[in-house]
């Protein structure tokens, strides 16, 4: 049983600055939309069976290159932090959508006290998907996305210590951080945030979320 939290209501300017990608027709989210879908199926290796809530599943590499979204998807990229890491999520994310065609907006959070409020800027955005890039972010998703089982969550590069069936993670060894005081399930390594390992956590983490494959965590080796 989750406790009901309420997120008070705090000036856009210190909860979140909300930036468009592009200015296109694709970029008007108020138009009816589609429900999205997987193009493609996870190949063999991804998962043998159904995951259990908050599992740990180990993917064959490339198991989830077949996939990718249908046109609309609407994703908003929810980043904290100005560090390297963060910046290598960040630019994984941007790089993904830009190849696949996705519809981007981002919601940077610049206030720690108010990433509560952020998370809720980057909602109300109604995307299909919150892509979240920074360890920063992790606490007060653990603390909202539980109250908000209608909208679909990704953890890049960090894991909440108990998610909801809305929330995925993907991550690797050295990418798995939990939260205040709880650390990482793996260790902590700077140096493992490549390109690739971001690059693979963001395109295998939605494939699982577009294939209904969700509430885990994705480890990629």
């Amino acid at each position: 049983m989750f406790r009901k939290f309420g997120v008070r209501a705090r000036p856009l300017a210190l909860a979140a600055v909300v930036l468009l990608s592009g200015c296109g027709a694709a970029d008007d989210w108020s138009q009816p939309h589609a429900r999205p879908s997987s193009i493609g199926t996870l190949g063999p290796g991804f998962t043998t069976a159904a995951p259990t809530p908050e599992a740990t599943i180990t993917p064959s590499p490339g198991s989830w290159d077949g996939v990718r979204p249908s046109a609309g998807y609407r994703v908003v990229l929810l980043s904290a932090g100005s560090d390297p890491q963060t910046a290598t999520l960040v630019s994984a994310v941007r790089e993904w959508a830009a190849d696949e065609q996705v519809s981007l907006k981002t919601v940077t959070a610049d206030d720690p006290h108010g990433y509560p409020e952020s998370i809720s800027e980057a909602m109300a955005l109604q995307p299909d998907l919150v892509i979240a890039a920074g360890n920063a972010l992790v606490d007060a998703l653990a603390l909202v996305s539980a109250n908000h089982l209608d909208q679909q969550f990704l953890v890049v590069g960090a894991e909440l210590a108990e998610p909801t069936a809305n929330v995925t993670a993907a991550n690797w060894p050295g990418a798995s951080f939990r939260g205040e005081g709880l650390g990482t399930s793996t260790g902590y390594d700077p140096a493992s945030f490549t390109p690739a390992r971001a690059a693979a956590a963001v395109r295998a983490g939605v494939a699982s979320v577009l294939n209904g494959v969700t509430g885990i965590v994705i480890r990629l080796s």
